[in-house]
Order: C-alpha cells, then structure tokens, then sequence
C-alpha cells in the first residue's frame, strides 16, 4: 500500500489527448475511469495540465508551411511540431470528464511560456527552467513517485525520467498510460527508463 513518502503525478489527462481530441492519443480514454480509484490509494497526488498559448512555438499551425509531426531546430534542440492543442481556457485543455481526484493538491499547468515547450512535470524541453515541483514533493517529505497519464512515450516518460534525475524513486504504472508510438517512440521511451533505473508496475500491484 502507497505511504506517506508515496505521491501519484498524474500526467496530462485533457480532453485534447482523448479521441476525438486535437491530439488524441489512442484508447486515452481507457485510462480515465482507473486513475480515481487508483488516487484514491495516495494521500498526496499531484494533476499535471497542458496549458499553452494560442501562440506557442510548438504548434505547426504558428510555421506556416510546416505540417504537425515535422520538426523544428528551436534554441534548446530539435522540436516536435504539435497540432494546436491544450491552448489556455478551451474545452480540449480542461481536465477529463470521469478523473475524480479531488484530493489532489496541487494542479500543475505547464507549456505556458510560449516559447519553449513543457513535457516534463519536472523541467521543461529547454532542460534548464524547473518547474519547481521536485522541491515541493521533497518538502512535504516525498521519496517515490508512482506516475501515470498520457502519453506513455512523451509527457509520461519525461516526467518519470526526470523524477528519477531529481532523486526520487519512480514507479511508473503501465496499464494507466497509454502511447501516441510516433516513429517507434515507445520503444525509445521504455529503453530510456528502464536505463534511468524506472521500475514498472500495474494499477492492480498497487495496493
């Protein structure tokens, strides 16, 4: 049973990665039910939110000639050229309909600088600007981090990773997350954690 230095991230679960969504990743609603009950074995958890500008760097719409999935050469690196999703105040960016954690205490928004973009909870893509979460959860005297959401390749493995480079042991639950797999990414991405030291578990171990 998750303690008291146990706390759930819950990563980007909006309406814009749902089908029908901007961004939708595939079978993302098959999560949202399972994260409640799933929370509900935290006393601390944390709802991280995607919350762009209309004008954010990431989004192919604001390139003109540039197709979403293509990529840019930004300042900090290679950039992911996104369909225009999550933009502050819309329908797509509000959290699911069906994910009742009501007690979580603290709704994270990132992807707000428009500028730069923001997978991890943690860092955003620029690697440099911190978030400030991993100082809060060491306040309150969080040691690991279970994490789950969407998507398993990107928002998901950037926030497991680096809760992993901020000293956190980190658990990452596979059935609660599900991938968008762009160009082999989930592979990728599982090579990258399981590297970091991320170990992986299921909503039912969790218990």
């Amino acid at each position: 049973m998750p303690g008291v230095r146990d706390c759930l991230i819950v990563v980007d679960v909006q309406n814009d990665f749902l089908p029908g969504g901007a961004l939708a990743v595939p079978r993302g609603d098959e999560i949202v039910a399972p994260i409640g009950p799933l929370a509900r074995r935290f006393d601390d958890v944390v709802l991280t939110q995607d919350w762009h500008p209309a004008a954010h760097v990431s989004f192919a719409a604001n390139h003109p000639g540039r197709a979403p999935f293509g990529t840019l050469d930004l300042p900090y690196g290679p950039q992911v050229l996104w369909p225009t999703h999550c933009v502050q105040g819309s329908a797509g960016a509000a959290l699911a309909a069906g994910l009742e954690v009501p007690h979580a205490f603290l709704i994270l928004r990132k992807g707000c600088d428009p500028a730069i973009d923001s997978y991890s909870a943690f860092r955003e893509a620029d690697r440099t600007t911190d978030t400030g979460l991993a100082a809060l959860l060491k306040a309150r005297g969080i040691e690991r981090v279970y994490v789950c959401g969407l998507a398993t390749d990107f928002c998901v493995a950037w926030t497991a990773l680096d809760a992993r480079a901020a000293g956190f042991a980190t658990v990452l639950v596979e059935d609660a997350c599900r991938a968008i797999d762009l160009d082999g990414s989930l592979a990728a991405a599982r090579a990258a954690l399981e590297a970091a030291g991320v170990t992986f578990t299921t909503i039912a171990e969790v218990a």
